[in-house]
C-alpha cells in the first residue's frame, strides 16, 4: 500500500529579510544531502547538513520515509537550530531521508520555496531536493501553467515534481529520466520515494554531487566533507549526466543521454566548496593554494607581510606566501559568532558593519607593507572596507590581490551574482578599480592562471575544461529563459516569479 501523504513541520508565515546591499559574497544556492538503508537516517542527515551549512544559510529542510509514510520538516533558520530536541527521530522516522541548506536567489527566501518538495504521485509520494539553477526554468513553468499546472511555489524544484508527475513512464525512474531530457541548467538532484533514492548530475557536471558507504548505507552529499563528518568513506563522484538509483539492491547507475566532455564550475574551487572537500578528484586546499602560488607568479609585489582576507583567502595567501618568501601573517581576525543584523539606520552605522566580520590586528599591520589575499572580488564594497580598515590599523601599503580572474559576467546556475552593470570588472578599468578600493597596487589571477592551478597548461578555448563564464562570458548550455526574457524586455539574472508577494 503506497503512502498517504507526508506529515509536514513548517512555519506558516513567510519570513523575508533582505540581503545587506553591502554584502559583496557571492552565494551558491543549495547544498544537498541523502542517505538510504540507515536506522535513524534524518538523525545522520541533520549531521551532514551541518557539513553543507556554507552552501546555505536561510533556510533548511529534511523529508524521511519509513517504508510506508513521509515525514517532512522545512523552516528557515541554521540547521543547528531548525532540528533539535530528542525527539528529532520520531518526527523524522524512517531508515532513508534527503536534506537541504539554502540560499535563496532573487525573490525567493519564502518558506513555501524551502526544500525538499514533496508530491504525491500516482506511483506514490516523492520528495526532491535540487542544488543549482534550471535555465529553462520560467519556459517550462510557463507551458505547464498553460496545461493546467497549479504552482505553489517559485522554485524550479516544483517544475520537476510536474514533469514528473505529467510524464507517462510507467516506472518512477523512466519518469525521472525522461524528466532530466526536458530540463537545461545546472543542477545536483536527489530524490526519495517509498522504495529508493535517487542522485543525479547535470550533462556537464556544473554542480557536485558525491556517492559515499556508511556501512550498507548509501550517501548522496554536494561535498566530501559531508562523508566525512558522518564517518562515511568515499566511493566516487556522480558522473555528469548520471542517474544512480539506490535501493535495497544496491546501486545502479543509468547513464541515458548523449556524452559530452565534463565542464565543472570553477568557482566550486575559488570559493563555494570547503578546502577540506574534494571535488571532482580535487583538493579544494591544494587547488587554493595553487592559485596563490601562481598568483604570485603573475602579480608579486615589494611588501613585508602577506596577509589574507579570512577565511576563504587563507589557502590561496598560503600558497602565495610559499611562492614569494615572505612571511604569513594573520592580520585580519575573523569573528565567527556574528548574528544576522536586521536595522543599519545610518550609512555611518553601515560603514562600520565590516568590522562585525573582521577585525584589524594592529600589531601584525604596524608600519608593514601589506599584500592582502582575497578570493575573489565582485562589487568591491566590501573589499574597500578591508583595504580602509587594515591603512587604519597603520599599515604603510596596502597591495589588494585576487585568488581568481576578474568576475565580468553573471551567473545563470545557481550562483547569486550581480547583473554585469553591478559587476566592478565589467564596468571599471583596472586603474578605476583601483582608485576605487584604495590599494596600492590591484592584481587578479589571469584565467590561465586559473587553469594552471586546477593542473592544465591554461584554458582551451575549443573545449574548455571548466564552467567559466563569469570570468569568459562563454556560457556553456543554452539560457533559454534569458533569451525568452531578453525577447519580451524583461526578466532578471535567476529568473524567479512572484518576488513581491
Amino acid at each position: 500500500m503506497r503512502p498517504t501523504g507526508p506529515k509536514h513541520t513548517y512555519h506558516e508565515v513567510d519570513n523575508w529579510v533582505e540581503r545587506d546591499p553591502d554584502d559583496d559574497t557571492p552565494r551558491l544556492e543549495c547544498g544537498v544531502f541523502g542517505i538510504y538503508g540507515m536506522e535513524d537516517a534524518s538523525a545522520v542527515t541533520v549531521l551532514g547538513l551541518h557539513a553543507l551549512q556554507h552552501r546555505g544559510q536561510e533556510a533548511c529542510g529534511i523529508a524521511s520515509c519509513d517504508g510506508k509514510r513521509f515525514y517532512t520538516e522545512r523552516s528557515h533558520g541554521l540547521v543547528g537550530d531548525v532540528f533539535t530536541g530528542p525527539d528529532l527521530t520520531q518526527r523524522l522516522q524512517g531508515n532513508a531521508a534527503i536534506g537541504h541548506t539554502r540560499y535563496s536567489t532573487a525573490g525567493g527566501a519564502f518558506i513555501r520555496n524551502v526544500q525538499p518538495m514533496f508530491a504525491d504521485l500516482d506511483t506514490g509520494g516523492i520528495a526532491i531536493a535540487h542544488n543549482g539553477n534550471l535555465t529553462n526554468f520560467m519556459h517550462l513553468r510557463t507551458k505547464l501553467v498553460a496545461g493546467g499546472s497549479i504552482f505553489q511555489s517559485t522554485s524550479d524544484s516544483e517544475v520537476i515534481l510536474h514533469l514528473i508527475a505529467r510524464s507517462r513512464g510507467i516506472k518512477i525512474m523512466d519518469r525521472f529520466i525522461e524528466t532530466m531530457s526536458h530540463i537545461e541548467g545546472g543542477f545536483a538532484l536527489v530524490a526519495l520515494t517509498r522504495t529508493m533514492m535517487i542522485g543525479a548530475r547535470d550533462p556537464l557536471g556544473i554542480r557536485p554531487l558525491v556517492i559515499g558507504r556508511l556501512g550498507n548505507a548509501y550517501v548522496l552529499a554536494s561535498e566530501t566533507c559531508a562523508l566525512d563528518m558522518i564517518g562515511a568513506t568515499f566511493v566516487r563522484d556522480v558522473e555528469h549526466g548520471e542517474v544512480v538509483q539506490i535501493d535495497q539492491d544496491g546501486l545502479k547507475s543509468f547513464k541515458p543521454f548523449e556524452r559530452k566532455a565534463a565542464r565543472p564550475c570553477l568557482f566550486e574551487y575559488v570559493y563555494f566548496a570547503r578546502p577540506d572537500s574534494v571535488v571532482n578528484g580535487k583538493s579544494i586546499y591544494e587547488v587554493r593554494k595553487a592559485m596563490g602560488r601562481q598568483l604570485a607568479i603573475e602579480h608579486a609585489a615589494d611588501a613585508d607581510i602577506i596577509v589574507p582576507v579570512p577565511d576563504s583567502g587563507v589557502p590561496a595567501a598560503l600558497g602565495f606566501a610559499e611562492q614569494s618568501g615572505l612571511p604569513f601573517e594573520l592580520g585580519i581576525i575573523r569573528n565567527h559568532y556574528v548574528g544576522r543584523t536586521f536595522i543599519q539606520p545610518t550609512q555611518n552605522i553601515r560603514d562600520l558593519g565590516v568590522r562585525k566580520k573582521h577585525s584589524p590586528n594592529r600589531v601584525v599591520l604596524e608600519g608593514k607593507r601589506v599584500i592582502l589575499i582575497d578570493d575573489s572580488i565582485v562589487r568591491g564594497t566590501t573589499s574597500v572596507k578591508i583595504v580602509r580598515m587594515v591603512r587604519a590599523a597603520g599599515a604603510k601599503e596596502v597591495h589588494l590581490r585576487s585568488a581568481s580572474p576578474p568576475i565580468m559576467w553573471p551567473d545563470y546556475y545557481g550562483i547569486d551574482m550581480p547583473d554585469r552593470d553591478k559587476l566592478m570588472a565589467a564596468t571599471h578599468t583596472m586603474e578605476e578599480m583601483r582608485k576605487k578600493l584604495e590599494c596600492d597596487s590591484l592584481g587578479f589571477l589571469s584565467v590561465d592562471g586559473l587553469y594552471k592551478a586546477m593542473g592544465h597548461n591554461g584554458r582551451n578555448p575549443d573545449t574548455p575544461q571548466y564552467t567559466d563564464h563569469y570570468f569568459t562570458g562563454d556560457y556553456p548550455t543554452r539560457l533559454t529563459d534569458k533569451e525568452d526574457a531578453v525577447n519580451e524586455k524583461e526578466g532578471n539574472g535567476q529568473l524567479s516569479l512572484l518576488v513581491n508577494v
